[in-house]
C-alpha cells in the first residue's frame, strides 16, 4: 500500500484525495461547491468496505463529492493528512458499536451501512466552500482541523467538517507539519484542560508525571506543561529520553532500567498525573499524588470503546459506568482525584494551541 507507505515515511503527515457522502436532499439555504468542474461529481479516496487488516484498505476514484448539510459547516480540500493509532484501531473494527451508534442515534441502519468508510483524523488544508452560517472562514482559508473518529475522514481529496471543528493553520507550519499535530494535540489538551483543570495560570511550579512521555500525546503533553511553566517528570525507554529531554521534561526516568515505581520513591509526590499506558500503572501510579491537595491522576486508556464492542450498548454502557464511578469513589476517600479522558475535536482550542505553535512553545 503505497498510501500507507508514504505516511510512515513523511513522519505521520501525507497527502489524501477525496470524500463519501450521504444520499440526503440537499437543503435550499446550501451552497453548491464551486471549486470543481460542474460534470464532475465524483473525486479519489482511500476506503474500507469491512473491517479488518491492511488488505481492506481500497484506493478509489468514484466517491462521491462531500456536500454541505447543515449551514455552519465548510469543505476543506486536503493538502495533508496523517495515519494515528486510532486509525489503524479502527480499520480492525474497534470501537464500531459506539461510532455506529453515534452516526445512527435512531438507530435506522443495519450492520455494515457504515461502509464505505474513509479512515483519517487529521487535515490540514484549504477552505472551498462555507454553509450560510460560518462567518470565522471564507473561501481559500487555509485550516487545520481533527475530524471526530464517528465521520468520514481525511484521506480523501475533500472532506466536510463543522465550523466549531476548524481552526486556521499555524502560520509557522507547513502543511505536512500541520497535519502530524492536531488529533494528539486535542487528545493531550482534553486530558490537561479540560479533565485536568490545568492552563497557563495554575500551572506554574505545578510537579507533572507523564507515562508513555515519548508519543504523540505524550510529547505534546510536554511541551504544552512547559510552556505553562509545569515540572515535568517523562517515563520513557532510555532511547526515546534525548527526545524527551529536547522536549522540556526536567526528570525522565527509563522503564527499561528498572522498577518505574522505585525510580519514583526518590522524587516528590506529583499534582497531576497523566496515563498514556495504561494497565497495570493504574495499580501504583495513583500512590505517587499528593493526597488531599487537589491532586488529579487521568487516564488516556479506558475500556469504554471495547465495553460496547464485547457487551453491546446498554450493558456496556452500563458496566463503563460502574467502572469509573467506583474507581472514582474509591480514591476520592484516598484523597485524589481520578478521571477519564477522551480526544475532543474543538476549533477554538486549536485556535489557543495554533497561537503557541507560531510563538514558538512546540517542535524544538
Amino acid at each position: 500500500m503505497e498510501f500507507l507507505k508514504t505516511c510512515v515515511l513523511r513522519k505521520n503527515a501525507c497527502t489524501a484525495v477525496c470524500f463519501w457522502r450521504n444520499k440526503v436532499v440537499q437543503k435550499p439555504s446550501i451552497r453548491k461547491i464551486s471549486t470543481t468542474s460542474p460534470r464532475s461529481t465524483v473525486m479519489p479516496a482511500w476506503v474500507i468496505d469491512k473491517y479488518g487488516n491492511n488488505e481492506v484498505l481500497r484506493f478509489t476514484q468514484n466517491m462521491m463529492l462531500p456536500i454541505i448539510h447543515y449551514p455552519n459547516e465548510v469543505i476543506i480540500k486536503v493538502h495533508a493528512a496523517s495515519v494515528n493509532p486510532i486509525d489503524v484501531n479502527m480499520r480492525s473494527g474497534y470501537g464500531a458499536t459506539a461510532l455506529n451508534m453515534k452516526r445512527d442515534p435512531l438507530h435506522i441502519k443495519t450492520k455494515g451501512e457504515e461502509f464505505p468508510l474513509t479512515l483519517g483524523r487529521d487535515v490540514s488544508g484549504v477552505v472551498m466552500e462555507c454553509g450560510l452560517d460560518v462567518k470565522y472562514f471564507k473561501p481559500g482559508d487555509e485550516v487545520w482541523a481533527a475530524v471526530p473518529p464517528w465521520k468520514q475522514g481525511t484521506f480523501s481529496e475533500f472532506v466536510v467538517v463543522s465550523g466549531n471543528e476548524v481552526s486556521h493553520k499555524p502560520k509557522s507550519l507547513t502543511h505536512t507539519q500541520a497535519a502530524s499535530l492536531p488529533y494528539v494535540a486535542l487528545t493531550a489538551w482534553s486530558a490537561i484542560n479540560k479533565v485536568g483543570g490545568l492552563n497557563d495560570k495554575n500551572c506554574t511550579g505545578k510537579r507533572v508525571l507523564i507515562l508513555g512521555a515519548s508519543g504523540g500525546v505524550g510529547t505534546f503533553a510536554i511541551q504544552i506543561m512547559k510552556a505553562w511553566n509545569a515540572h515535568v517528570t517523562a517515563v520513557c525507554s532510555q532511547d526515546a529520553s534525548e527526545l524527551v529531554r529536547k522536549l522540556g521534561a526536567n526528570d525522565v526516568i527509563d522503564y527499561k532500567s528498572g522498577n518505574v515505581e522505585e525510580q519514583l520513591k526518590s522524587l516528590k509526590p506529583f499534582d497531576f498525573i497523566l496515563d498514556n499506558v495504561g494497565g497495570s500503572t493504574e495499580t501504583w501510579a495513583l500512590n505517587f499524588l499528593k493526597k488531599w491537595s487537589g491532586a488529579t491522576y487521568v487516564t488516556l486508556v479506558t475500556p469504554f470503546l471495547l465495553n460496547m464492542d464485547r457487551l453491546g450498548i446498554a450493558d456496556g454502557m452500563l458496566q463503563t459506568g460502574v467502572t469509573v464511578g467506583s474507581k472514582a469513589l474509591k480514591h476520592f476517600w484516598q484523597g485524589v482525584h481520578y478521571r477519564w479522558a477522551f480526544f475532543m475535536a474543538s476549533g477554538p482550542c486549536l485556535d489557543d494551541i495554533a497561537e503557541l505553535v507560531d510563538a514558538g512553545k512546540f517542535g524544538r
